[in-house]
């Protein structure tokens, strides 16, 4: 048996994937997707102050409160920082790392400082609350916005992710430049990663979620 915590991307709460963690239970691991503080379901907390530490603390207050041990974190597009940040300061706690289609961060980065223009585009289009940005039009119903500050917030790392398994799954049908490129570009040919290359929209679990679920395995083996 093998722990999971699954975190989604920007404006995405657990719902995004619960199907997965449903599905890895049912094949007898622990599971967990926890919605991130200020999206989805606690939309209600969103606040000016809502940054990357808070997201961090979130995954932090998982892991210790459901005292779990061995994890293998997991990460989507913007989760790549919260997972991050949560394996430096919990490092006892996390075996192996997955960025799917995601941020991997260095200490003193942030999402703006890794990303494209064009996404920088879309983080500046905050909505009336003036401190989140809005959801895309092609993203899901239940998407809500996403606090603005934790897309700013430089992360800060103590120690070296190469304590951790680490697997990287590219999505090569992004619609433009992916943001992602250079990090398979980094890691694709470094042998302390495991890099995938998936022919799929940003959105994996679109169409993909079995060779999502496969990956994850492999990571826990």
């Amino acid at each position: 048996m093998t722990t999971f915590v699954l975190i989604p991307g920007a404006c995405h709460g657990g719902w995004w994937l619960e199907p997965v963690a449903a599905r890895l239970r049912a094949l007898g691991h622990r599971a967990y997707a926890p919605t991130l503080t200020g999206l989805g379901e606690r939309r209600h907390l969103a606040t000016a102050t809502v940054n990357l530490d808070t997201h961090i603390q979130d995954v932090l207050g998982v892991l210790r409160n459901e005292q779990l041990e061995e994890v293998v974190l997991a990460g989507h597009s913007y989760g790549g920082m919260v997972i991050a940040g949560a394996a430096d300061r919990a490092p006892e706690r996390v075996s192996s790392l997955v960025f799917i289609d995601a941020f991997v961060p260095r200490d003193g980065d942030s999402c703006w400082t890794l990303t494209t223009e064009e996404q920088h585009e879309w983080y500046l289009d905050v909505g009336e609350d003036g401190h989140s940005i809005r959801p895309l039009p092609f993203f899901d119903p239940r998407a809500t916005p996403h606090p603005l500050a934790s897309l700013l917030q430089r992360i800060r790392l103590t120690g070296d992710l190469g304590r951790f398994a680490r697997t990287y799954v590219y999505a090569t049908e992004w619609d433009g430049q992916s943001p992602f490129e250079p990090f398979y570009d980094r890691y694709r040919d470094d042998p302390e990663w495991t890099v995938h290359a998936l022919r799929s929209p940003h959105n994996v679990l679109r169409g993909n979620a079995d060779e999502v679920l496969k990956i994850l395995l492999d990571a826990a083996e």
